[in-house]
């Protein structure tokens, strides 16, 4: 028997090593698929005006038809981009710690967050770490490693997909009710950012969408909460296989 496909997109400014954690955990369940998104990891830079649509069409020529499409954060942004606009390429939708329709004042905290990413780099990366590590127990080598992995990043090229993360939920927003995938949408109890209310937003605007909130979780789930996040993942993918 063929193994079902799995994609992983990753958040902004990361690559697919943020997925590790959770690929240790699968035991060769699935066919994995972790691409870097454009202007990440091993991807050249992007251009000025780059868009969601643009980062979806980047991977989607790696993403088999029928395939369990996760994406984190900007990833998920672009799986539902996908799931609206190449259907045929999602057979399962996963939204993990997705922002969704941001308020005036969740769009006003994003938009200075992106002033501080195309401003000044080192400062961004080190108020995410803040964001996503404190008061859990990261180990300080994955800290390390996903700190050298934001400072990685070209720095322009890294503030316009963080201005796609900060902006393209008003653009996907409206079209989420035409997602015909079953979805899950899932985040972490403690997440500032795609917060637990954010979760049930797109719960409820996606047709077919359960949300589960991880308790004491923050925002990197792939890698603080790994395996609840698989626990969470195979058991919305094993009920969808068996309908």
């Amino acid at each position: 028997m063929t193994a079902q496909t799995l994609v992983l997109l990753h958040g902004v400014g990361l690559d697919r090593t943020v997925w590790e954690p959770v690929t240790a955990l699968l035991d060769g369940r699935f066919r994995i698929v972790a691409p870097d998104l454009p202007g990440h990891g091993s991807r050249p830079p992007v251009p000025e005006g780059t868009t969601l649509g643009d980062l979806a069409a980047g991977v989607a020529g790696e993403i088999p038809p029928g395939a369990h499409v996760v994406g984190f954060s900007l990833g998920a942004l672009v799986a539902q981009h996908l799931a609206v606009h190449r259907p045929e390429l999602v057979a399962t939708l996963t939204s993990v710690s997705s922002v969704c329709r941001r308020t005036e004042a969740e769009r006003a905290a994003v938009l200075k967050r992106l002033a501080t990413a195309e401003a000044d780099p080192r400062a961004s990366t080190a108020a995410s770490l803040h964001r996503w590590f404190d008061g859990t127990d990261v180990s300080a080598d994955r800290i390390r490693a996903t700190e050298a992995t934001l400072e990685a990043n070209d720095p322009a090229s890294f503030a316009r997909c963080y201005r796609v993360f900060a902006t393209a939920d008003a653009e996907i927003g409206p079209r989420l009710g035409e997602i015909r995938a079953p979805a899950l949408a899932v985040t972490g109890e403690l997440d500032p950012g795609s917060t637990p209310e954010m979760t049930r937003r797109l719960a409820e605007a996606v047709p077919d969408c359960t949300a589960e909130v991880i308790p004491g979780a923050r925002h990197m789930l792939p890698v603080q909460n790994p395996r609840e996040l698989v626990t969470c993942l195979t058991a919305f993918i094993g009920r969808c296989s068996h309908v």
